[in-house]
């Protein structure tokens, strides 16, 4: 989803850092092999996710939504050089398509992959992250939120995916759609929360960024 118009958009994605070819050779078997190709984070975002892992240099990141594993290893490039990823995700038919890429990409040692519901698996990570990247089902997206932020460590970096939902969060509200109402939801958790602070930004379908503040 773009809310910038073409012409504006193409002038930004050409002056920023260009798309890693291994990244290109993952979305291009994910646009052959995978249903619902759409779900990758895309050139553009993978950079900014790239951009904002290089500047907090995490030492421990985990992940709510692997798909093809595309914005792992863009998170990835920011790690520190002991560093670790924990990426979860409930479709266990692309583990081996991920594991491929993670492998190829330098990272794989550094890369652990949990698969199931996320809501069972996060209790069961006993560390803390400097990195949270949220992007799963939507009307999970609170529930995820409670799960992590204790393990969010001060001074570290939530970010929450899709949370303009193509626009619809300014739209009257459809009673069955539960994915936007659980992104409102969401929404206003982050920005209400003391424990946080919190910025929108419209990057594609609208990235969160939320830094846990240090007492």
């Amino acid at each position: 989803m773009h809310f910038l118009p073409e012409q504006l958009d193409n002038y930004i994605v050409s002056h920023s850092e260009a798309e890693p070819k291994l990244l290109q050779q993952l979305t291009r078997e994910t646009y052959q092999k995978v249903l619902q190709p759409i779900m990758l984070s895309g050139p553009y975002q993978g950079r900014v996710l790239s951009m904002i892992s290089k500047i907090v240099r995490p030492k421990t990141i985990l992940e709510l939504g692997t798909f093809t594993g595309y914005s792992t290893l863009c998170l990835a490039e920011g790690l520190q050089k002991d560093g670790t990823i924990d990426t979860v995700d409930i479709n266990e038919e692309l583990v081996d398509f991920q594991r491929k890429y993670f492998n190829l990409s330098g990272y794989g040692s550094k890369i652990t992959q949990h698969v199931g519901n996320a809501i069972d698996i996060i209790p069961t990570l006993n560390k803390g992250f400097d990195l949270i990247f949220i992007d799963a089902d939507k009307p999970n997206y609170c529930h995820y939120f409670h799960l992590v932020i204790d393990k969010l460590k001060q001074g570290g970096v939530l970010l929450s995916d899709n949370v303009l939902w193509h626009g619809k969060v300014i739209e009257p509200l459809e009673e069955k759609d539960l994915s936007t109402k659980a992104l409102l939801d969401f929404n206003t958790l982050l920005s209400t929360d003391k424990r946080l602070e919190t910025v929108m930004l419209p990057i594609r379908d609208g990235l969160t960024l939320s830094r846990k503040k240090e007492l």
